[in-house]
Protein backbone atom coordinates (compact mmCIF):
# COMPACT_ATOMS: atom_id res chain seq x y z
CA UNK A 1 0.00 0.00 0.00
CA UNK A 2 1.24 3.87 -1.54
CA UNK A 3 2.34 5.62 1.88
CA UNK A 4 -0.14 9.12 2.39
CA UNK A 5 1.52 11.94 0.80
CA UNK A 6 3.76 13.22 -0.86
CA UNK A 7 6.70 13.87 2.07
CA UNK A 8 6.40 10.01 3.11
CA UNK A 9 6.72 8.87 -0.41
CA UNK A 10 9.80 10.53 -0.26
CA UNK A 11 11.37 9.77 3.08
CA UNK A 12 10.26 6.03 2.24
CA UNK A 13 12.14 5.98 -0.68
CA UNK A 14 15.21 8.18 0.55
CA UNK A 15 15.69 5.44 3.71
CA UNK A 16 15.52 2.50 0.85
CA UNK A 17 18.34 4.11 -0.66
CA UNK A 18 20.32 4.22 2.34
CA UNK A 19 19.83 0.95 3.67
CA UNK A 20 19.81 -1.04 0.78
CA UNK A 21 22.11 0.75 -1.23
CA UNK A 22 24.62 1.83 0.78
CA UNK A 23 23.98 5.11 -0.94
CA UNK A 24 26.46 8.68 -0.29
CA UNK A 25 24.57 11.11 1.87
CA UNK A 26 25.14 13.58 -0.42
CA UNK A 27 23.44 11.46 -3.04
CA UNK A 28 20.58 11.09 -0.79
CA UNK A 29 20.01 14.79 0.03
CA UNK A 30 20.71 15.95 -3.68
CA UNK A 31 17.52 13.52 -4.22
CA UNK A 32 15.60 14.79 -1.25
CA UNK A 33 16.48 18.44 -2.83
CA UNK A 34 15.33 17.34 -6.27
CA UNK A 35 12.47 15.81 -5.54
CA UNK A 36 10.92 17.94 -2.82
CA UNK A 37 11.15 20.56 -5.96
CA UNK A 38 8.83 18.03 -7.91
CA UNK A 39 6.60 17.49 -4.84
CA UNK A 40 6.26 21.39 -5.17
CA UNK A 41 5.67 22.05 -8.34
CA UNK A 42 2.74 18.96 -8.57
CA UNK A 43 1.18 20.25 -5.46
CA UNK A 44 0.48 23.49 -6.88
CA UNK A 45 -0.90 21.98 -9.59
CA UNK A 46 -3.31 19.84 -7.18
CA UNK A 47 -1.44 16.78 -8.71
CA UNK A 48 0.70 14.20 -6.70
CA UNK A 49 3.24 11.38 -7.23
CA UNK A 50 0.82 8.34 -7.37
CA UNK A 51 -1.44 10.97 -10.12
CA UNK A 52 0.84 12.08 -12.40
CA UNK A 53 1.81 10.78 -15.31
CA UNK A 54 4.40 11.29 -18.23
CA UNK A 55 3.02 14.53 -19.96
CA UNK A 56 3.38 15.60 -15.92
CA UNK A 57 6.70 14.28 -15.73
CA UNK A 58 7.63 16.20 -19.45
CA UNK A 59 5.85 19.03 -18.36
CA UNK A 60 8.01 19.80 -15.32
CA UNK A 61 10.77 19.20 -17.17
CA UNK A 62 10.06 22.15 -19.36
CA UNK A 63 9.34 23.88 -16.15
CA UNK A 64 13.06 23.72 -15.29
CA UNK A 65 13.99 24.91 -18.50
CA UNK A 66 12.40 27.53 -18.36
CA UNK A 67 13.96 28.50 -15.12
CA UNK A 68 16.52 28.53 -16.64
CA UNK A 69 18.44 25.62 -14.89
CA UNK A 70 21.42 23.65 -16.44
CA UNK A 71 21.72 20.66 -18.46
CA UNK A 72 23.15 18.85 -15.55
CA UNK A 73 20.51 19.96 -13.21
CA UNK A 74 17.84 19.09 -15.13
CA UNK A 75 19.48 15.44 -16.24
CA UNK A 76 19.91 14.70 -12.41
CA UNK A 77 15.76 15.97 -11.33
CA UNK A 78 14.86 13.69 -14.22
CA UNK A 79 17.19 11.02 -12.71
CA UNK A 80 15.38 11.44 -9.48
CA UNK A 81 12.35 10.77 -10.32
CA UNK A 82 13.04 7.95 -11.97
CA UNK A 83 14.46 6.46 -9.15
CA UNK A 84 11.60 7.18 -7.44
CA UNK A 85 9.09 6.04 -9.56
CA UNK A 86 11.37 2.35 -9.88
CA UNK A 87 11.27 2.13 -6.27
CA UNK A 88 7.34 2.67 -6.29
CA UNK A 89 6.89 0.42 -9.01
CA UNK A 90 8.49 -2.27 -7.32
CA UNK A 91 6.93 -1.99 -3.90
CA UNK A 92 3.55 -1.97 -5.64
CA UNK A 93 2.60 1.63 -5.28
CA UNK A 94 2.35 2.49 -8.90
CA UNK A 95 1.48 -0.19 -11.63
CA UNK A 96 3.31 1.69 -14.00
CA UNK A 97 6.85 4.01 -14.04
CA UNK A 98 5.89 7.20 -16.21
CA UNK A 99 9.23 8.48 -16.42
CA UNK A 100 11.13 5.49 -17.83
CA UNK A 101 10.61 6.63 -21.52
CA UNK A 102 11.37 9.98 -20.94
CA UNK A 103 14.48 11.29 -22.88
CA UNK A 104 16.86 12.94 -20.56
CA UNK A 105 18.71 16.78 -22.28
CA UNK A 106 21.93 15.11 -21.68
CA UNK A 107 24.61 16.60 -19.71
CA UNK A 108 27.59 19.05 -21.33
CA UNK A 109 30.63 18.22 -21.61
CA UNK A 110 32.80 20.21 -19.70
CA UNK A 111 36.63 20.33 -19.57
CA UNK A 112 37.22 20.18 -15.61
CA UNK A 113 39.34 23.48 -14.64
CA UNK A 114 42.50 22.19 -13.51
CA UNK A 115 46.18 23.70 -12.14
CA UNK A 116 49.77 23.78 -13.34
CA UNK A 117 52.45 22.24 -11.37
CA UNK A 118 54.11 25.35 -10.47
CA UNK A 119 50.78 26.94 -9.13
CA UNK A 120 50.32 23.39 -7.41
CA UNK A 121 53.69 23.85 -5.74
CA UNK A 122 52.79 27.76 -4.96
CA UNK A 123 49.99 26.48 -2.94
CA UNK A 124 51.26 23.76 -1.28
CA UNK A 125 54.05 26.44 0.38
CA UNK A 126 51.43 28.91 1.18
CA UNK A 127 49.49 26.37 2.95
CA UNK A 128 52.40 26.05 5.47
CA UNK A 129 52.24 29.43 6.38
CA UNK A 130 48.19 29.84 6.43
CA UNK A 131 46.58 29.67 9.44
CA UNK A 132 46.83 31.86 12.92
CA UNK A 133 48.51 28.84 14.79
CA UNK A 134 51.00 26.98 14.16
CA UNK A 135 48.91 23.77 14.72
CA UNK A 136 46.65 25.22 11.97
CA UNK A 137 49.80 25.73 10.00
CA UNK A 138 50.68 22.37 10.25
CA UNK A 139 47.13 20.93 9.61
CA UNK A 140 46.37 22.85 6.49
CA UNK A 141 49.82 21.67 5.30
CA UNK A 142 48.38 18.28 5.73
CA UNK A 143 45.46 18.83 3.87
CA UNK A 144 46.00 19.94 0.71
CA UNK A 145 49.34 17.55 0.38
CA UNK A 146 46.94 14.34 1.24
CA UNK A 147 44.53 16.09 -1.39
CA UNK A 148 46.94 16.56 -4.36
CA UNK A 149 48.55 13.55 -3.24
CA UNK A 150 45.43 11.08 -3.36
CA UNK A 151 42.75 12.86 -5.85
CA UNK A 152 40.40 12.24 -3.27
CA UNK A 153 36.89 13.92 -3.08
CA UNK A 154 36.87 16.89 -0.60
CA UNK A 155 34.18 14.68 1.44
CA UNK A 156 36.22 11.64 1.53
CA UNK A 157 39.16 14.28 2.81
CA UNK A 158 37.56 15.87 5.34
CA UNK A 159 35.84 12.96 6.59
CA UNK A 160 38.43 10.56 7.23
CA UNK A 161 38.91 8.44 10.04
CA UNK A 162 42.03 8.87 12.14
CA UNK A 163 42.65 5.09 12.30
CA UNK A 164 43.05 5.32 8.35
CA UNK A 165 46.27 7.30 8.95
CA UNK A 166 47.65 5.23 12.01
CA UNK A 167 51.03 3.41 11.32
CA UNK A 168 52.59 5.46 9.14
CA UNK A 169 51.25 4.28 5.77
CA UNK A 170 52.47 3.81 2.86
CA UNK A 171 48.89 3.27 1.50
CA UNK A 172 45.69 4.81 2.75
CA UNK A 173 42.19 3.37 2.84
CA UNK A 174 39.46 5.38 1.31
CA UNK A 175 35.96 4.95 1.44
CA UNK A 176 34.18 6.78 -1.53
CA UNK A 177 30.55 6.88 -2.68
CA UNK A 178 28.53 4.26 -1.62
CA UNK A 179 30.71 3.27 0.71
CA UNK A 180 33.40 1.83 -2.06
CA UNK A 181 36.88 1.57 -0.33
CA UNK A 182 39.75 1.83 -2.35
CA UNK A 183 43.38 2.15 -1.64
CA UNK A 184 45.69 5.24 -2.65
CA UNK A 185 49.44 5.54 -2.53
CA UNK A 186 50.90 8.32 -0.33
CA UNK A 187 53.64 10.69 -1.26
CA UNK A 188 57.06 11.20 1.00
CA UNK A 189 55.91 15.08 1.68
CA UNK A 190 52.44 13.88 2.12
CA UNK A 191 53.57 10.68 4.55
CA UNK A 192 55.65 13.81 6.29
CA UNK A 193 52.95 16.07 6.75
CA UNK A 194 50.67 13.66 7.90
CA UNK A 195 52.93 12.72 10.27
CA UNK A 196 53.24 16.57 11.34
CA UNK A 197 49.44 16.41 11.46
CA UNK A 198 48.95 13.34 13.45
CA UNK A 199 51.46 14.69 16.42
CA UNK A 200 49.67 17.90 16.48
CA UNK A 201 46.39 16.38 16.66
CA UNK A 202 47.00 14.18 19.26
CA UNK A 203 48.68 16.43 21.51
CA UNK A 204 45.29 18.53 21.06
CA UNK A 205 43.12 15.61 21.68
CA UNK A 206 44.75 14.66 24.74
CA UNK A 207 44.21 18.21 26.21
CA UNK A 208 39.93 18.12 25.05
CA UNK A 209 39.91 14.59 27.01
CA UNK A 210 41.86 16.06 29.59
CA UNK A 211 39.22 19.16 30.00
CA UNK A 212 36.26 16.36 29.25
CA UNK A 213 35.33 16.76 25.77
CA UNK A 214 35.21 13.64 24.13
CA UNK A 215 37.96 12.27 21.81
CA UNK A 216 37.39 12.52 17.56
CA UNK A 217 37.41 9.48 15.52
CA UNK A 218 37.90 12.00 12.56
CA UNK A 219 41.78 12.85 10.94
CA UNK A 220 40.19 16.38 11.26
CA UNK A 221 38.17 17.37 13.92
CA UNK A 222 35.53 19.81 14.02
CA UNK A 223 33.47 21.80 16.26
CA UNK A 224 29.90 20.87 14.10
CA UNK A 225 27.46 18.17 14.00
CA UNK A 226 29.66 16.00 11.98
CA UNK A 227 32.46 16.05 13.99
CA UNK A 228 35.05 16.86 11.48
CA UNK A 229 36.18 19.54 9.07
CA UNK A 230 32.88 20.78 6.17
CA UNK A 231 33.24 20.88 3.32
CA UNK A 232 32.33 24.55 3.07
CA UNK A 233 35.11 25.47 6.04
CA UNK A 234 37.87 23.84 3.39
CA UNK A 235 36.22 25.45 0.56
CA UNK A 236 37.08 28.77 2.48
CA UNK A 237 40.16 28.01 3.45
CA UNK A 238 41.81 26.86 0.02
CA UNK A 239 40.64 29.99 -1.33
CA UNK A 240 42.49 31.76 1.31
CA UNK A 241 45.48 29.81 0.99
CA UNK A 242 45.35 30.35 -3.00
CA UNK A 243 44.95 34.46 -2.22
CA UNK A 244 49.01 33.76 -0.57
CA UNK A 245 50.31 31.80 -3.11
CA UNK A 246 49.69 34.02 -5.85
CA UNK A 247 47.19 31.98 -7.49
CA UNK A 248 43.38 33.21 -9.09
CA UNK A 249 41.30 31.96 -6.30
CA UNK A 250 38.41 31.91 -9.05
CA UNK A 251 39.99 28.58 -10.36
CA UNK A 252 41.31 27.35 -7.12
CA UNK A 253 38.34 24.25 -5.54
CA UNK A 254 39.43 21.16 -3.73
CA UNK A 255 38.00 19.66 -7.50
CA UNK A 256 40.34 21.17 -9.31
CA UNK A 257 43.41 19.53 -6.97
CA UNK A 258 41.76 16.59 -7.47
CA UNK A 259 41.62 17.55 -11.32
CA UNK A 260 45.38 18.13 -11.30
CA UNK A 261 46.64 15.22 -9.45
CA UNK A 262 44.79 13.33 -12.49
CA UNK A 263 46.38 15.11 -15.33
CA UNK A 264 49.89 15.54 -13.70
CA UNK A 265 49.57 11.55 -13.69
CA UNK A 266 48.50 11.17 -17.07
CA UNK A 267 50.72 13.74 -18.22
CA UNK A 268 53.91 11.62 -16.53
CA UNK A 269 52.57 8.64 -18.37
CA UNK A 270 50.24 7.04 -15.75
CA UNK A 271 47.61 4.35 -17.76
CA UNK A 272 44.34 5.61 -17.54
CA UNK A 273 42.44 2.74 -15.76
CA UNK A 274 44.69 2.93 -13.13
CA UNK A 275 44.04 6.83 -12.94
CA UNK A 276 40.58 5.70 -12.70
CA UNK A 277 41.41 3.29 -10.09
CA UNK A 278 42.57 6.12 -7.58
CA UNK A 279 39.73 8.37 -8.61
CA UNK A 280 37.09 6.05 -7.59
CA UNK A 281 35.61 6.06 -10.98
CA UNK A 282 33.04 3.55 -11.77
CA UNK A 283 33.26 4.40 -15.33
CA UNK A 284 36.24 4.76 -17.49
CA UNK A 285 34.92 7.51 -19.92
CA UNK A 286 34.30 9.74 -16.71
CA UNK A 287 38.26 9.27 -16.30
CA UNK A 288 38.75 9.65 -20.19
CA UNK A 289 38.04 13.83 -20.38
CA UNK A 290 41.54 14.06 -18.73
CA UNK A 291 42.94 13.37 -21.68
CA UNK A 292 40.92 16.22 -23.38
CA UNK A 293 42.25 18.38 -20.52
CA UNK A 294 46.02 16.93 -21.56
CA UNK A 295 45.60 17.37 -25.00
CA UNK A 296 44.64 21.24 -24.82
CA UNK A 297 47.16 22.01 -21.87
CA UNK A 298 50.21 20.10 -24.64
CA UNK A 299 48.47 22.18 -27.51
CA UNK A 300 48.43 25.41 -25.93
CA UNK A 301 52.01 24.44 -24.92
CA UNK A 302 53.10 24.49 -28.45
CA UNK A 303 51.31 27.38 -29.69
CA UNK A 304 53.06 29.87 -26.79
CA UNK A 305 56.63 27.84 -27.11
CA UNK A 306 57.02 26.55 -30.39
CA UNK A 307 58.85 28.97 -33.16
CA UNK A 308 56.32 28.52 -35.85
CA UNK A 309 53.00 28.94 -34.04
CA UNK A 310 54.33 32.63 -33.81
CA UNK A 311 52.75 35.64 -35.23
CA UNK A 312 56.12 37.84 -35.24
Amino acid sequence: MAPVGMERWISVFLEAQAAELDAARNTRLAYGRDLKDFSGWLARRKADFASADRATVESYLGFCEAQGLSLSTRARRLSAIRQLYRFAHEEGWRADNPAIRIRGPGKARRLPMTLDIDEVDRLLEAARDTGRRAADQIRNRCLLELLYATGMRVSELVGMPVAAARGNPQMILVRGKGGKERMVPLSPPAREALALWLTARDEAEARAVKAGRPASRFLFPGSGASGHLTREYFHGLIKQIAVLAGVDPAKVTPHTLRHAFATHLLAGGADLRVIQTLLGHADLSTTEIYTHVLDDHLKDLVLRHHPLARDD
